[in-house]
């Protein structure tokens, strides 16, 4: 499964041809200016070499139409590289808003773990259907991690105390390699898996198949319940002492002494784990931290409930089957079955990529 030209690995994704025609064409100028001034030296060095022992060349004077032309063109060379590379780069990272497909991936060491928007849970493998938008919302427990595929020409850095977001569609079924390529402690090489792209109806039976995990809204609704958040901010401000959560996500918000901040993910992760930093006017400063009392996951599960309470916001996708990981652990998503005890947050070591016949008890043993 490799492209025409040995040196780059399998295009899969509707960004990859423009990523390797901007990559060709930076390869073939440099080749084309490389042989060109090499082959100018070895003219001139023959054309004007000394020829008699005491010779005394010619005075050149200076050349406007040569001056400019050297000026001018790799001006308009270089301009080109840019506004090419500015089109990749923004087609890459403007994250698609709508018929969108969101995938929470946390990275700890040394795994990728993947949960989807029906509940679905994986460990260094990741289903996805071909022809949809995928938008992956990343961050990791530890150090930092780079989610790579080289298949789809997409990079990240998925770094602590914050959220990063990337996004592929899948344009050919396969089974393509993810490596994470920031190097993060003594098994970095062993941080690796797949990505397994389906047919759509192949992708809604594995789906069928796997079907007894809550979704990551339910489990942050019920986290939502179970920590009190309800008591301060019901779902239309019931309690008084929070503002109301319902329409928040992406809009504008006034905070104390006149300052205002935008909604995001990272302001609501922020809320809940610093609430004393942004204090919203006409609120008191009685909301704890909840920092140490959840996880990473746990924090997606919240952002996600509070997300759909925004249902403008969000992009309205839905799979045609509830999941479950490979390996489901039953019962509702507590902070008691998922906190900072929890064997989930005990450190997997696998020494290599984990092959699919073992992929399921693997899972038991790192879940």
């Amino acid at each position: 499964m490799q492209s025409w030209i040995p040196f780059l690995p399998e295009a899969a994704s509707t960004l990859a041809r423009r990523v390797d025609a901007l990559y060709l064409y930076l390869v073939g100028m440099t080749i084309f200016f490389t042989l060109l001034i090499s082959g100018v030296i070895i003219f001139f060095a023959i054309k004007y070499r000394r020829r008699v022992k005491f010779e005394i060349p010619r005075p050149i004077a200076g050349s406007i139409k040569l001056e400019t032309m050297w000026t001018v063109v790799p001006f308009i060379i270089a301009m080109s590289m840019f506004v090419w590379g500015a089109s990749v780069y923004f087609a890459q990272y403007r994250m698609p808003t709508t018929n969108t497909m969101e995938i929470y991936v946390v990275g700890k060491q040394w795994m990728w773990k993947f949960q989807h928007q029906t509940g679905q849970r994986e460990i260094n493998e990741l289903h996805v259907p071909v022809g949809r938008k995928v938008r992956l919302t990343m961050t990791t427990e530890d150090v930092i991690h780079s989610f790579f595929v080289p298949a789809f020409r997409i990079k990240t850095d998925v770094i602590p105390g914050r959220y990063t977001y990337t996004w592929f569609e899948a344009t050919k079924p396969g089974r393509y390699h993810l490596f994470c390529t920031e190097y993060c402690g003594t098994n970095h090489s062993g941080m690796t898996g797949w990505v397994e792209v389906m047919e759509p109806t192949d992708y809604d039976n594995w789906l069928s198949g796997n079907a007894n995990q809550e979704s990551p809204v339910a489990a942050g609704q019920r986290l939502y319940q179970t920590l009190g958040c309800a008591s301060c901010h019901g779902a239309n401000g019931e309690g008084g002492r929070g503002p109301s959560l319902v329409g928040l996500l992406n809009s504008e918000v006034q905070l104390e002494g006149g300052r205002t901040a935008t909604a995001d993910e990272g302001y609501i992760r922020n809320s809940i784990l610093n609430p004393a930093e942004q204090i919203v006017a006409g609120y008191q400063n009685i909301m704890p931290t909840f920092k140490g009392q959840v996880n990473e996951e746990q924090l997606l599960q919240m952002m996600t409930y509070i997300k759909s309470l925004s249902p403008n916001e969000t992009s309205g996708i839905s799979t045609t089957a509830p999941a479950r990981s490979n390996n489901p652990r039953t019962g509702p998503a507590t902070p008691e079955t998922m906190g900072a005890n929890a064997p989930d947050q005990q450190r997997s070591n696998p020494v290599g990529s984990t092959p699919p016949s073992a992929n399921q008890n693997q899972n038991r043993q790192q879940q």
